[in-house]
């Protein structure tokens, strides 16, 4: 009789042990290594990411994607090619009032082939500085002793990327193409004359609009002045409706 307790106690013992085997969903072993588990998965949580920032459930959600079609290298203009590369001898020296240009040699010794017609293709610019240095340039250069002399033999470059200026859907571009046009008007006189059939084609959509009809009157009365008896008719033949300044 004593010596069935011990077996039957022991009996029982394992007989527990048995089934808390089978009653528990994993094995000891597995279960310890998922308690492992979860503890370094929960110590990793609580460590911030290399930017220095917890992790967002959004940015399991949302993850940071990379766009295959855009640019992250814009291509420069000629322009501005040409100038990061000191083809136009000044520089953008800003003011605490307005802006201005530091020439490294004098505008009346700057060679205008190719300055000028580089600074004509610059008229075309939306991005600062290009768009101050381009217009600002041109206007230093035709305004030297001799521009007169130097542009003219120039015309047949100048023109080209003066009419794609005037072109141009934005209107900021227009009107600074409009004023290098006016200048070069004033400059060359009558020499621009042969020019003015292809420069005057954008004034005779932009005279409908309401916003420049002033504006683009008062340039064609200006270049009729400019070129003499023979801009009338030239000018009648791509805007009929202008009337001449001089009655």
């Amino acid at each position: 009789m004593a010596s069935s307790h011990p077996g039957s106690a022991q009996s029982r013992t394992s007989s527990l042990g048995s089934a808390g085997s089978r009653g528990s969903r994993t094995p000891p072993s597995s279960a310890g290594k998922q308690t492992a588990s979860r503890g370094n998965n929960s110590a990793g949580d609580s460590k911030p990411s290399n930017s220095g920032k917890h992790e967002k459930p959004s940015d399991r959600l949302n993850p940071k994607t990379i766009d295959p079609f855009s640019n992250t290298k814009k291509v420069q203009s000629a322009f501005a090619s040409v100038y990061a590369n000191g083809g136009v001898p000044c520089r953008l020296v800003h003011g605490s009032v307005k802006h201005k240009l530091a020439w490294d040699t004098p505008p009346e010794q700057v060679t205008f082939d190719p300055v000028l017609v580089t600074l004509a293709e610059g008229l075309k610019e939306t991005v600062h500085p290009y768009t101050f240095v381009s217009c600002m340039g041109f206007r230093e250069l035709l305004s030297t002793l001799g521009a007169s002399q130097k542009a003219t033999p120039l015309l047949p470059k100048l023109a080209p990327p003066i009419r794609a200026a005037l072109g141009h859907a934005d209107s900021a571009v227009f009107e600074r193409s409009l004023e290098g046009l006016l200048q070069l008007s004033s400059v060359v006189g009558p020499a621009l004359n042969p020019y003015l059939k292809t420069l005057l084609m954008a004034l005779s959509k932009r005279i409908m609009e309401k916003k420049y009809k002033e504006k683009v009157t008062e340039a064609l009365q200006q270049l009729e002045q400019n070129g003499g008896q023979e801009a009338l008719p030239i000018i009648k033949s791509k805007v009929p409706t202008y009337c001449s300044v001089f009655g």
